[in-house]
């Protein structure tokens, strides 16, 4: 197989169809002027959004607030040596206002952590990329 076939760049549409098979991605931020990685679960709104639940007074909600983030979920297969990566990037905040919280309330997934209080945060999907690779053969 050329290296070139082994690799193919994503469409938006296909990026957004991958993401909404994988429970779980990887918040990248900024934390004390170094990059910071969360492995946390996800979903997607209507809107192509990525939607994370989290305490009020996380760390997380502290750091991403109102800050351009990037959000990456991924699917790989060892033995065939196959998969895919998709990245989406944009500015994060807490949803705060009332009617927009009650209409992502039910696209929001639940939080994998017992939380006593909850906040929806949303990543704006201003850039979405995501590239696949083909199963090559391994050296041995």
């Amino acid at each position: 197989m050329d290296h070139q076939d082994a690799f193919r760049a994503l469409d938006r549409q296909e990026c957004l169809r991958l993401l909404a098979k994988v429970p779980v991605g990887r918040v990248v931020y900024t934390r004390q002027a170094l990059p910071a990685v969360l492995p946390i679960n996800f979903s997607l709104d209507a809107d192509a959004n990525v939607l994370l639940r989290t305490s009020p007074d996380s760390e997380l909600v502290r750091a991403v607030d109102g800050f351009v983030v990037a959000f990456e979920a991924d699917e790989y297969d060892a033995a065939t040596r196959s998969g895919w990566s998709v990245i989406v990037t944009g500015p994060a905040t807490v949803v705060r206002d009332p009617a927009e919280l009650e209409r992502l309330s039910e696209a929001a997934p639940a939080s994998w952590m017992p939380l006593q209080e909850s906040v929806i945060v949303r990543i704006e999907a201003e850039l979405v990329t995501g590239r696949e690779l083909k199963g090559t053969p391994g050296n041995g």
